[in-house]
């Protein structure tokens, strides 16, 4: 973490290299921030911190203060820089600093991908900070200060999914222990979808909609086409959908008649298919208002 000047709103920003520092005024309701000399895309900004890890860093601080090592070349800002963070006198490396001890901490609880690998990374708290924000009503220009954006498209990734009723669907699908039916089901009642997967129904979960369910498949995987859905490995399908089922198994019935007159048991089979669903989720076959 680079070192940083006095505090955004009492004077202009400045960066006195001999200065590691971090905490700087207080947000709304009495949080910490921190300043970032040169964050992502190399803009100085501030973002929220958590007391704990407030309380950490000023001691940190105040033992760096104390120290009189020389600064590090730091090539974004193009000056000497005393770090926070150092390793036998180097700079500390990230994943030193964050991915070996949240992988170990994954390891210790079983929290592990199909691949037995740690299933959280720690870019994945930024992800939940942006998305946190979102949810709790955070103007888009807010999102894009805290996280370092560019561009409101940036942070639009984190709105999509805050949008309530977009949210309810995909908490409906994808929160754990809800009611679904389908080939896909089982994967995600064991978490095993990976996370790049995740990471696109959250901002495209509007677009997987479909007559009698939803197809999570990724943009890569093609579209499913006509009623093959029903048989594709990433189909899923929730009670809010039963009414259409219903209605479905109406046709189905019908067809499953001509084709049990017409000896084609594999027919017969297939038309079966949205009476398992109903089973599945746990739903009458007949309209209970009939």
């Amino acid at each position: 973490m680079r070192a940083a000047g006095g505090p955004l709103e009492r004077r202009p920003p400045h960066r006195d290299p001999q200065a590691p520092s971090g905490l700087s005024g207080r947000l709304p309701r009495r949080h910490p921030r921190l300043r970032l000399a040169a964050g992502k895309a190399l803009k100085e900004r501030t973002v929220p911190v958590h007391e704990e890890a407030a309380d950490a860093i000023r001691t940190l601080a105040q033992l760096r203060h104390n120290q009189h090592d020389r600064g590090i070349y730091d090539p974004d800002l193009g000056q000497p820089v005393r770090y926070l963070f150092l390793r036998n006198g180097c700079l500390a490396h990230p994943d030193y600093l964050f991915a070996d001890p949240l992988g170990q901490i994954c390891t210790e609880l079983g929290i592990l991908n199909s691949e037995g690998k740690p299933a959280i990374h720690a870019h994945r708290f930024r992800h939940t900070l942006g998305t946190q924000l979102a949810e709790k009503g955070a103007r888009m220009q807010t999102i894009m200060k805290v996280l370092g954006h560019k561009s409101p498209g940036m942070s639009m990734t984190y709105t999509h999914i805050s949008d309530p009723s977009v949210l309810a669907d995909y908490q409906s699908v994808l929160q754990p222990g809800a009611v679904i039916a389908g080939p896909l089901a089982e994967t995600l009642r064991v978490g095993q979808l990976d996370q790049d997967a995740l990471d696109w129904l959250k901002t495209n979960f509007y677009k997987t909609e479909l007559e009698l369910g939803r197809c999570l498949r990724l943009p890569q995987e093609g579209p499913c086409e006509c009623d093959l859905y029903l048989t594709c490995a990433k189909f899923i399908t929730t009670p809010e959908y039963a009414p259409r089922l219903r209605e479905r198994l109406c046709v189905e019935r019908q067809l499953i008649t001509d084709a049990r007159d017409r000896g084609w048991e594999r027919e017969i089979e297939r038309h079966q298919r949205i009476t398992g669903l109903l089973d599945d989720l746990g739903e009458p076959h007949d309209d209970p208002a009939d």
